[in-house]
């Protein structure tokens, strides 16, 4: 198992008003002005130039469409909320590694992948220099050791 950049579904690591902003981002990413909604989800997403052209180019498929995804990404919120309410975590009982941007400043995944490690255990590598998706700012860095984890458990 391997999670890079993302979150634990226990409700222990959420507070209530993120849980209750995450059901309404829907309406957020409608009002917000389009230009600024996707300067900040490009730079909010990656430090790189690439990693920002990658979002920049997903991001561009929704001009002139913004409540279409607004939609999409208000039900993705939407849906992590309803399965850390319902309590849908797992325990991961297989070896695993957490991977982690230095610079993530996507809501609050650097908190809730320290906490994760700290509970669990779970060794936790932060990639320096990378944001949320830090598969598209180091990706050789990525890979290795995704490579290196993989090698060692097969």
């Amino acid at each position: 198992f391997i999670s890079i950049d993302s979150a634990p579904l226990k409700l222990e690591y959420y507070t209530k008003i993120e849980l209750w902003l995450l059901k309404k981002m829907e309406p957020v990413y409608r009002l917000y002005p389009w230009k600024a909604l996707k300067k900040s989800g490009t730079e909010g997403v990656a430090c790189s130039e690439y990693g920002r052209a990658l979002m920049r180019d997903i991001m561009s498929v929704y001009d002139g469409d913004q409540s279409r995804y607004a939609k999409l990404a208000g039900h993705g919120f939407w849906m992590l909320a309803q399965a850390v309410e319902r309590g849908l975590a797992y325990k991961i009982d297989c070896p695993a590694l957490l991977i982690c941007g230095q610079e993530d400043k996507a809501g609050s995944a650097k908190r809730y992948n320290r906490r994760w490690h700290e509970r669990t255990l779970i060794p936790i590598e932060w990639i320096e220099g990378a944001g949320h998706n830090s598969n598209t700012d180091k990706p050789e860095l990525v890979n290795a050791l995704i490579e290196g984890f993989a090698g060692k458990i097969s």
